[in-house]
């Protein structure tokens, strides 16, 4: 091949990954296979090898360069990149058109919304069609030089041009790439790439990357652009500076520029002609925001018409003409008021922070639990401290970071009690355990929480024996351990406050339609110390009567799935105790049934399942409860070894993860039929 053919090659195999690229990054779709680009990319990269006078700085073999040496250097923005004001709830949008049209008022507002990814703010340079120069946000007015690793990155365009020919008023494509233009966006990591990324870390023996968006960063201000080049980090536009005469004349047409150039942007971007359906695009995006692959944070509104946003003008940093909806809040700052203690129904001594209200997730939290003294001595919180509480889960508060720099001078350290806060009986620390425990087992507070756990829907499921009418109960002496409900009368019941013939009857009721249990249930509602819901099945299953369990030997016990040293010890010793052996008989005394176990098919046997979202036809307990029975097992946690997620309405994350993993999704209506 001489050089003339060599040239020819070269552009039309620049051309062909050019438009590849295109497609990909772009249009959401593919021409040809990644084998088939990685094969015409390897041909052009040796036919540059022999021919080095025809390589071009916009040629795919050309993204990674040497590394920078020393820092980056300081660069101002030809236009500052200014923030945007944040948005949480629909009254502050509303607000925020009112104020929108006191300034416009006799004009007719749409709005251009697109999600809001949490990534690295960029600019691109281009000097007519061949990119130029990267520059990070920095301060808004100056950046730093990223470019060497900006070029590594697949969908940044080393080279522009008119993909398409869609027809946008007042811009010539052709005149707009003969001058320089700036492109603006966010630099991320999707999440199943950031997973992919972990897994191989984790098999290779390497520190885990904490969250996409730093790993994202982080690379980007590496000074070795093949550490870049290395990550799978991703660009996406959002904003583009061309020449005035050529200039869109609203947003929603910038992005049309922006596809047309080669460049990525929202694919669930939308115009929207009023406030309210700008509300029903943040809330559509919300709802679905656990399978969207992007990091997002909310969504960005704007008004389009390009004339009256420049018109809006802007207060401080953030133009006036743009908002930021942000998505329910995941964490909040508030401050603590107190560290009180409670005692649960083992007698573990419990520190709860309490705190100043502030709404999380759409829920008012005023408490939280501590733990344990070991966790307050590792977040170092103290009574007055300024404190981040977020929801694990997306369910219950937990305190994940103190505000150290805004801490008062009279924060109070907390010490845990040298005796229980209920009873002032003497407190022990048992060998081995974190936890703090009154030995008492008459103190009140064990007997009520007891009581309540007993009766709830996981165990003997008593319709209205909840927090209230317990401690009712046990305050007019009416019950004293869990074999005292059975024998309540209707007389008893009706002499508590808020109880009326009809109201009494209905739990007397609910207290005799719950005296037919299993044997797991029994077992699980006994209050044994490391016994939960699942380890009572394992162990259920195997002895199928109190009988059979109470002759069991340790050896037997750790032999079963799901039961190590600390479970049998604990439950040897709970049955070796006299006390709890006189319960157990008072129990059956008093009418509880144990039914007897039903030989059911194990077609479960081995397999784990995962609930998430609403069911329609049962509760969640019912349906774990099902795949217990068949020898299945319930696990809280998606991972690559859950064979099954179940997915009710509503549900997010879970799915998404299970998704990411290649887990199977059932359906409410495939896990009935599985299990039937």
């Amino acid at each position: 091949m001489n050089a003339q053919q060599a040239q020819t090659r070269i552009t039309v195999l620049k051309e062909m990954l050019l438009k590849a690229s295109y497609e990909y990054y772009v249009l959401n779709e593919s021409t040809i296979t990644d084998q088939e680009f990685d094969s015409l990319k390897r041909e052009l990269q040796h036919l540059e090898q022999q021919f080095p006078q025809f390589i071009t700085p916009d040629s795919p073999t050309q993204r990674v360069g040497g590394a920078v040496e020393g820092s980056f250097e300081k660069v101002q923005h030809t236009r500052s990149m200014l923030s945007i004001e944040d948005i949480f709830e629909k009254s502050e949008l509303l607000d925020w058109e009112v104020f929108l049209k006191k300034i416009l008022p006799d004009q007719s507002i749409s709005y251009f919304c697109e999600t809001k990814i949490d990534g690295l703010a960029i600019a691109l340079r281009y000097n007519g069609k061949e990119f130029e120069r990267a520059i990070t946000r920095g301060d808004g007015t100056q950046g730093e030089d990223v470019t060497h690793n900006v070029k590594t990155i697949q969908s940044v365009p080393l080279l522009l041009s008119a993909h398409s020919r869609v027809v946008i008023p007042n811009v010539n494509v052709e005149s707009a790439l003969a001058s320089p233009i700036e492109v603006r966006g966010e630099i991320y990591i999707t999440y199943n790439r950031f997973e992919e990324l972990n897994k191989q870390r984790k098999k290779q023996g390497e520190p885990l990357f904490a969250n996409p968006r730093n790993l994202a960063a982080g690379s980007i201000r590496q000074l070795d652009p093949a550490l870049a080049a290395s990550r799978p980090l991703s660009f996406r536009a959002y904003d583009v500076i061309v020449p005035e005469a050529n200039a869109p004349q609203c947003h929603s047409q910038k992005h049309q520029l922006l596809n047309m150039l080669g460049f990525p942007t929202d694919p669930t971007a939308r115009l929207c002609d009023s406030i309210e359906q700008v509300y029903e695009y943040w809330q559509g995006i919300e709802n679905k925001r656990a399978t969207i692959q992007a990091p997002i944070d909310g969504v960005v509104a704007r008004v389009d018409a390009v004339e009256l946003f420049n018109e809006l003008g802007a207060t401080g940093k953030s133009p006036r003409g743009i908002r930021a909806l942000k998505f329910t809040p995941k964490n909040a700052t508030t401050k603590v008021k107190d560290i009180i203690t409670q005692v649960g129904r083992t007698g573990v001594i419990t520190p709860v922070a309490v705190l100043e209200p502030v709404l999380l997730n759409g829920v008012l939290i005023g408490r939280t639990t501590l733990h344990n003294q070991e966790e307050i001595q590792r977040l170092d919180v103290r009574v007055g401290d300024t404190v981040v509480v977020e929801r694990a889960g997306d369910v219950i508060p937990v305190v994940v970071k103190v505000l150290k720099e805004l801490r008062p001078r009279n924060a109070k350290k907390f010490v845990m009690p040298s005796k229980c806060p209920m009873c002032g009986h003497k407190v022990f620390h048992g060998e081995g355990e974190v936890a703090v425990r009154c030995p008492n087992n008459q103190c009140v507070s064990q007997q009520k929480n007891a009581l309540i756990y007993f009766a709830s829907r996981n165990n003997f499921n008593i319709d209205g024996m909840g927090t209230k009418v317990v401690s009712r109960l046990v305050d007019k002496g009416l019950i004293k351990d869990v074999a005292d409900i059975f024998v309540l009368k209707k007389d008893d019941v009706k002499a508590l406050d808020g109880f009326e013939e009809k109201s009494a009857q209905n739990l007397i009721d609910a207290i005799n339609n719950s005296k037919q249990v299993s044997f797991a249930k029994f077992l699980g509602a006994l209050n044994i110390p490391y016994l939960g819901v699942e380890t009572s099945e394992y162990v259920a299953r195997h002895f199928k009567s109190i009988e059979a369990l109470e002759k069991a030997t340790q050896k037997e016990l750790q032999s079963i799935h799901g039961v190590g040293e600390t479970v049998a010890q604990s439950l040897l010793q709970w049955l070796s105790e006299k006390q709890n052996q006189q319960l157990v008989q008072k129990l059956l005394k008093n009418g509880v049934i144990i039914k007897k176990e039903t030989s059911a098919s194990a077609i479960l046997q081995g397999k784990s399942f995962v609930f998430t979202g609403t069911l329609e036809n049962m509760h969640r307990e019912q349906a774990q409860q099902k795949v217990r029975d068949l020898g299945g097992r319930v696990v809280g946690a998606v991972s690559s070894q859950t064979d099954f997620v179940v997915c009710g309405k509503g549900g997010g994350s879970k799915r998404a993860k299970a998704e990411q993993l290649g887990v199977r999704l059932l359906s409410e209506q495939e896990f009935l039929k599985m299990v039937q």
